[in-house]
């Protein structure tokens, strides 16, 4: 059987680990916990890698794994969502936009999303700080910060997850303690978490997601042109 490690190997020279876009491709195929990692590869006639699939169960969806697929080819996408999926069991499926149309033959998926990629400039980076933000660790044992009113939780900015170059940010707030500015500021926190950890921030987004948009560019995120399909459904 091949080792995941060498699977790795095959596929390193279809991504650039520098580049945002390629960020979260990046880390389910080379940081996620390998125990919790299945990869699948496709190779050309000439023994090249020119697609894969991975299978990584999370924390964030514990009984839905999480599915990225990469390939500039319709026929191995398919091929590769045919090998990975089990028939009739629910998946988090995330690739490139061109992949849509094949992802949709191979998956019944609710809910569609057209996802945005900001990185931040480091220029626009906000400078205030807010006392009320209480850096906490999550569940995941990854850090949070949060501003809490009366105990509950009312806004909350975290890292999803975290490789050597890069880091994904979160941010949640309740209905009620929106328009407060508490969104803002606890996104800051966490973003000037992942600088002082060496990482580059990055943060995905819905594209009709316009009040999440309006807040990654006030923190100063911006656009970096990178889109995702994702959603969540059961293979066919």
């Amino acid at each position: 059987m091949t080792s995941i490690e060498s699977l790795r190997l095959k596929v390193r020279s279809m991504l650039h680990f520098s580049a945002p876009s390629d960020a979260l491709f990046v880390y389910y195929a080379f940081y996620h916990d390998v125990d919790r990692t299945d990869l699948y590869v496709h190779e050309d006639e000439q023994g090249r890698a020119d697609g894969f699939v991975t299978v990584c169960q999370t924390g964030q969806r514990l009984f839905t794994p999480t599915v990225l697929l990469r390939t500039a080819k319709t026929d191995v996408a398919a091929g590769l969502l045919e090998q990975a999926l089990v028939s009739g069991r629910p998946y988090y499926l995330i690739t490139t936009p061109d992949l849509r149309d094949v992802a949709t033959r191979v998956m019944e998926i609710e809910q569609p999303s057209f996802n945005h990629i900001y990185h931040l400039d480091l220029l626009r980076l906000a400078s205030e700080i807010n006392v009320m933000v209480t850096p906490e660790r999550g569940a995941s044992g990854l850090p949070r910060f949060v501003i809490r009113a009366q105990e509950d939780i009312v806004a909350e900015s975290g890292v999803s997850w975290y490789s050597p170059h890069f880091a994904e940010v979160f941010v949640r707030v309740e209905a009620a303690a929106r328009e407060r500015g508490w969104g803002r500021a606890v996104l800051t926190a966490c973003t000037r978490w992942v600088i002082r950890a060496s990482r580059r921030p990055v943060y995905i987004v819905n594209e009709g997601n316009e009040a999440s948009l309006a807040l990654a560019k006030s923190v100063g995120y911006v656009d970096t042109g990178a889109r995702e399909f994702a959603g969540e459904g059961i293979c066919r």
